[in-house]
């Protein structure tokens, strides 16, 4: 059945295969699909992208310290704002990618 199968006509549509069943059917246009499995590739961050997160969050902070407190809120809300923003960005620093 493997042998008959591997005879059988084929078409490739990217990742998908199209072969003509090997099973005996009612229909001589019966098909099934397979679809390969796509590959994860796990992607890291740029040092740029990095420190942008980190740049913008403490911009943030400082931002809204300044709002709340003035200089010294400012400070404060900036070490805050980059605080987390480096965590932020050490936690989703490695997401996986599927191709398409």
């Amino acid at each position: 059945m493997l042998l008959t199968a591997m005879s059988l006509p084929a078409q490739s549509f990217g990742n998908a295969r199209l072969v003509q069943s090997a099973q005996p059917v009612a229909s001589p246009s019966h098909y099934y699909v397979t679809v390969a499995a796509a590959k994860k590739r796990v992607v890291r961050r740029t040092k740029k992208k990095s420190a942008m997160i980190v740049g913008g969050s403490a911009l943030g902070g400082a931002a809204i310290g300044g709002l709340a407190g003035g200089k010294k809120g400012a400070v404060i809300g900036a070490l805050a704002g980059g605080g987390g923003g480096y965590v932020y960005d050490r936690k989703t620093q490695k997401k996986p990618i599927i191709p398409k």
